[in-house]
């Protein structure tokens, strides 16, 4: 007898975990099917060190694979309805809205489906099979049973530390893109996938940081922007419009190298850089390509640098839990109107949590915009500019107003072809649908911007335009032109792949001000310059933000452009930016 017990213990101990890990992931797929072959692997072996590490706990192989059993059903079930109320998986810092969760969940209908009443039946099966593992270990000595148990939770520790590197994932199979969060999951698995995202949950503070010593710095930079600016000049009699449009991968993939269109895919952008007076024009280089548009989002509005937080982290939704100082917060304590506009889901990298922290009164989502347009399976960016201007004729008579609006039209997939859209421009050299396809979208998004500048233009109120892209498109557009130009995304050089984080920008003003070409800058920056065309006083963030500028012209991801010794001023941003946005609000 007691050697059944024995085999059976052992066999479950082997068995169980992995049934465990495929059961979890059958809430909502077939993971056996979906789940790449070494995340399969992955997953069992994270499943069976838990097991075993329980196992040693309780010293009891029966009661280590019934609590594994109910903790994988329980946080399988958890993900099931997370999954379904909003579309997206859990991730680690989901932890930081249990509150919000808990007040809603009288909202939601929480009646299984017969697949997860099927689930949790299996689980059930799963605590019967379990008794049958009555291996007990208490006559194990505790002295025996701890350095085992520390040498287990020693060696799980070291498959985590494993399992979160970069090149290992690559080499693996492992998919690490944070930007699909509901892909990631379903091809590595939910708790490999939670293991990978964890090293993005938190950020250590800055070394020698102390808040105090951030407040001084930046008590220093708000008397010294008093001082120099009189009373009466703190900001205009008139303040003006602010109208920024940030728009999806839009890009010149020119500076990639050259390459000969059939025709212009950019003629009235290239006007306004080139021949415009009042305008300020460049290239702005972001933190990220092909995806994550919210980290230029965060970069923008908050003066803020992605090349100071985790690669591949999501500011928007893992480290945004409250009111932080942003652009819309400032011009609100202005008297602004402040709106966001987005032609798509509200929960879209949780903007519809996120903006109003930043500062945001108004927000406008897919459903807000009225008889619109699409372009393939997205709303037109002209549509996007009937609803700017809408806004704009809308707003209180005598008040300014901040229009912050992110656009959808260009967004990829460019290989699918759709009954409203056919691509016109075609590239020498190449047969790339998806190029010819993304440059017809581009030329139409340069005739929307002609028509917003057009109406603006004719306003007597004083208007500020910002407009630029927040990434370039992903390898399977810029591939050909790279080709044209001999080279390979899997090959480029350093100074090639900074190109790949440059998009186009611009800020022009229906009055007169300064015209600037070839002001290259960074999307942290971006914000101070457009307060700067504004003429509205600079609060002391984009103060600091002004004069580092001076010695690091570009601060991002990608790239640090740094003159010599400007390493104490890149310390000293660093422990600002943590104080805002982690500190500021304790």
């Amino acid at each position: 007898m007691r050697a059944k017990i024995k085999i059976w213990s052992v066999c479950g101990l082997l068995l169980l975990p992995a049934a465990h890990f495929y059961l979890l992931e059958a809430y909502t797929h077939n993971g056996f099917e979906e789940v790449r072959p070494w995340p399969q692997l992955f997953n069992i072996i994270l499943f069976e060190f838990t097991a075993w590490i329980l196992m040693f706990a309780f010293r009891s192989v029966k009661w280590a694979l019934r609590v594994q059993g109910v903790l994988a059903m329980g946080i399988g079930l958890a993900n099931y309805y997370v999954y379904t109320f909003r579309s997206l998986p859990l991730v680690p810092w989901d932890i930081f809205s249990i509150g919000t969760a808990a007040g809603v969940a009288d909202n939601y209908d929480f009646t299984p489906t017969f697949r997860v009443a099927a689930v949790v039946v299996l689980f059930a099966a799963s605590w019967v099979l379990a008794g049958f593992c009555d291996l007990d270990l208490k006559k194990l000595k505790v002295r025996y049973s701890i350095p085992v148990l520390l040498a287990l939770a020693v060696l799980l520790t070291f498959f985590v530390r494993t399992f979160q590197k970069e090149d290992f994932q690559n080499r693996h199979g492992m998919y690490n893109k944070l930007f699909t969060p509901v892909y990631m999951w379903q091809v590595n698995g939910f708790f490999l996938t939670m293991v990978m995202e964890l090293p993005f949950m938190a950020i250590e503070k800055p070394e020698g940081y102390r808040k105090e010593d951030a407040e001084k710095i930046l008590n220093a930079y708000e008397t010294s922007v008093q001082a120099d600016s009189p009373e009466h000049e703190k900001t205009p009699d008139k303040m003006p419009n602010i109208i920024v449009v940030m728009d999806e991968a839009f890009s010149d993939l020119g500076v990639l190298g050259e390459f000969t269109p059939s025709e212009d895919y950019m003629p009235f952008f290239r006007r306004m850089c080139q021949e415009e007076e009042n305008t300020v024009s460049g290239f702005l280089n972001v933190s990220v390509c092909g995806g994550n548009t919210a980290n230029t989002e965060f970069e923008f509005l908050t003066g803020n640098t992605m090349a100071f937080l985790p690669q591949g982290s999501i500011p928007f939704q893992q480290y945004i839990h409250g009111e932080i100082f942003a652009l819309p917060a400032y011009l609100k304590e202005l008297g602004y109107e402040t709106h966001a506009a987005h032609p798509y889901f509200a929960s879209g990298w949780d903007r519809d949590k996120v903006y109003p922290l930043l500062g945001f009164s108004h927000m406008h989502f897919l459903e807000d915009y009225r008889n619109r347009e699409y372009v393939r399976d997205y709303v037109s960016d002209q549509s996007c500019v009937k609803k700017i201007i809408d806004i704009y004729e809308k707003k209180e008579k005598g008040k300014p107003v901040f229009i912050f609006n992110v656009t959808m039209q260009n967004h990829g997939s460019y290989s699918d072809m759709h009954e409203n859209f056919t691509p016109h421009i075609t590239v020498s050299g190449t047969q790339s649908y998806s190029l010819s396809s993304y440059l017809s979208l581009i030329q139409k998004t340069d005739d929307a911007l002609s028509e917003l500048i057009s109406y603006f233009s004719k306003e007597k109120e004083p208007v500020v335009v910002v407009f630029f892209g927040d990434h370039q498109p992903n390898d399977v557009v810029a591939e050909p032109v790279l080709n044209l130009n001999g080279k390979s995304y899997r090959t480029l050089t350093e100074k090639d792949t900074y190109l790949r984080y440059q998009v186009p920008y611009f800020i022009w003003t229906n009055y007169k001000t300064k015209t600037v070409r070839h002001a290259d800058t960074s999307a942290n920056y971006l914000g101070t310059e457009t307060l700067n065309a504004a003429g509205i006083r600079l609060p002391a963030y984009q103060a600091f933000l002004e004069e580092l500028s001076e010695s690091c012209p570009v601060v991002s991801a990608a790239v640090i452009q740094q003159k010599p010794k400007a390493a104490a001023d890149l310390e000293e941003y660093k422990k600002l930016q943590y104080y805002q946005l982690f500190d500021q609000r304790e």
